[in-house]
């Protein structure tokens, strides 16, 4: 069961507010993820902006500190006595220059904050050399990985008849090149259930009655588990990350590593959920639930007027995004932490300023946002079920390649 805590919060960007950080690698990680969303960037672009930035700080201070070498992806040298600091805050800068343009004020502000804190000496120089060539060399692989394939995704219809214009999310997606899987549909999970089984008939009846706006059968816990999980941007899962990166007694490279295999999980997961999304192409519950009569069972009753507590994202249903991305994240921080103790999860959301929920493990943490998603009307249970197994499955890989 999750803890709710209260909290002040200060007006103002997130981005230039002061952040009690364990280490710059965190402290950039949430300045990182605050400008790729003032960007305007969609989740799965902006967790792609994340990865390709944490990989860059993970290979910059590697260089540094040569405390991993076997997970390295790049052969770089750094000058003896380089500053990671200087490195950390180059990285940032030269990734988020190129993925968030518009943003090059706030950018330019907090790198020069964070200078500010190194001597200005070789060391700085030197370290300032490393980061820049860690994400140039990171940018440089990753041009290629299908992210700006242009969205060319054909509506259904016939000629002359109206459809709804707003088009959906990501469709091209899938054709990116991963991280850590070898190739998108790896992790593809088999269909949903037939229409005519009694699982979906459970599923069906669940959402009805849970996930609807106006639901008496949902509890003001369950309503507020929903209105946290609505938040779709970065920024409600990083904190989760930084729960085990800000423990005491962890070293700036760990956390570095640790980020790095993080992102490549949750990018890879979003490139296998929307190739899954588009190959079933399942209706949402808005659309099954208004056409119960069409479905083929008789345990389905249609109701014309159904409307989901919260907006149903503009992509199909199976699998729940939500639920493979905690599952991902989850098991790269279980694999860090490994037979020793989870320290406590937490995080806060945007769509909920001020509450904190907390988590006694990873287990409890992916339950909460599948069970927000059936709460929130817009996933099926099964579907969280599937989601949630793949992340994991995901984030297994992504530990075993990184986190050697």
């Amino acid at each position: 069961m999750f803890m709710r805590t209260r909290i002040a919060i200060a007006a103002g960007l997130l981005i230039l507010a002061d952040i009690a950080p364990a280490d710059t690698v965190t402290d950039w990680s949430s300045k990182a993820a605050d400008i790729l969303v003032a960007e305007r960037l969609g989740p799965p672009p902006a967790n792609r902006g994340l990865a390709i930035v944490q990989v860059s700080v993970f290979e910059a201070v590697n260089a540094i500190t040569r405390r991993y070498p076997q997970a390295s992806l790049l052969a770089l040298d750094a000058p003896a006595g380089a500053s990671a600091d200087a490195a950390i805050a180059a990285a940032n800068r030269a990734v988020l220059s190129k993925l968030a343009p518009s943003q090059q004020a706030a950018i330019d502000l907090v790198y020069q904050a964070a200078l500010a804190a190194v001597p200005d000496d070789a060391a700085r120089s030197g370290g300032i050399a490393v980061g820049e060539k860690a994400a140039a060399a990171v940018l440089s692989m990753r041009a290629g990985d299908g992210a700006a394939v242009p969205d060319v995704y054909r509506p259904l219809t016939s000629a002359g008849v109206y459809v709804p214009t707003t088009l959906p999310a990501a469709p091209q997606w899938a054709q990116r090149k991963p991280w850590v899987m070898t190739r998108a549909d790896q992790f593809r999970p088999g269909p949903p259930p037939d229409l005519t089984s009694a699982l979906w008939a459970r599923d069906y009846n669940e959402i009805k009655s849970l996930g609807a706006k106006n639901s008496s059968s949902r509890t003001p816990e369950q309503t507020e588990i929903a209105r946290f999980w609505e938040a779709v941007a970065p920024q409600v899962y990083l904190p989760v990350v930084h729960s085990v990166a800000k423990q005491p007694g962890r070293e700036l490279t760990q956390n570095a590593r640790l980020l790095s295999a993080t992102y490549q999980a949750v990018d890879d997961a979003l490139i296998a959920v929307f190739d899954a999304k588009y190959h079933y192409a399942l209706w949402r519950p808005i659309t099954a639930i208004r056409n119960g009569d069409m479905d083929g069972n008789d345990a389905t009753e249609r109701d014309a007027g159904w409307l989901p507590f919260i907006e149903t994202p503009m992509h199909p249903e199976y699998p729940c995004a939500h639920c493979i991305v905690s599952a991902a994240i989850g098991a790269v921080l279980q694999a860090e932490v490994g037979s020793g103790s989870m320290p406590r999860l937490s995080s806060t959301g945007p769509t909920l300023p001020g509450v904190t929920h907390s988590w006694n493990s990873v287990a409890e943490f992916t339950k909460e946002v599948a069970d927000a998603r059936v709460y929130d009307g817009v996933h099926y249970r099964n579907s969280t079920e599937v989601g949630t197994a793949m992340g994991r499955r995901i984030g297994e890989l992504s530990a075993s390649k990184n986190l050697r």
